[in-house]
């Protein structure tokens, strides 16, 4: 008699991380993200769409654990995440720091299913105070 091997169920999900690549000159120039913002996700076999653009949308369910970062498309240039505006009863996204840097980031876990929940950046950029929104939602879809 044969049996299988018993397979190890993780419990751990990889989280999707989301990056947001800005090209500050142009954003600060422009004063707004529109045609600045290239969005991309690790999603892209279970359905996300929208890569390269303003309006990502990031194929998520229940209990996927989500980390937006943000990346400056000129090395220079100062960019990073200041709010993620979602409907707290679907996720609520906390900033967070790489240990040893000024690096942030904010991660957050799907409190639900996601049918089509629409969430908007803001972005510090160079030495401007005032952040700037992105013109676009992105979304998280089920």
């Amino acid at each position: 008699m044969t049996t299988k091997p018993r397979q190890r169920e993780s419990s751990a999900k990889r989280p999707i991380s989301i990056t947001a690549v800005v090209d500050c000159v142009g954003a600060l120039a422009a004063g707004n993200m529109r045609g600045h913002l290239y969005m991309y996700d690790t999603n892209k076999a279970a359905g996300s769409a929208g890569f390269g653009s303003e309006q990502l949308r990031t194929h998520a369910k229940k209990g996927d654990q989500l980390l937006w970062n943000a990346l400056a498309l000129e090395c220079e240039a100062y960019v990073s995440i200041d709010d993620i505006v979602i409907d707290s009863d679907v996720c609520e996204p906390e900033r967070k720091v790489y240990p040893g840097t000024d690096v942030t980031y904010w991660i957050g876990t799907l409190k639900k299913d996601a049918a089509d929940v629409s969430y908007q950046l803001k972005f510090k950029l160079g030495t401007r105070d005032e952040p700037i929104a992105t013109s676009l939602p992105s979304s998280l879809v089920g």
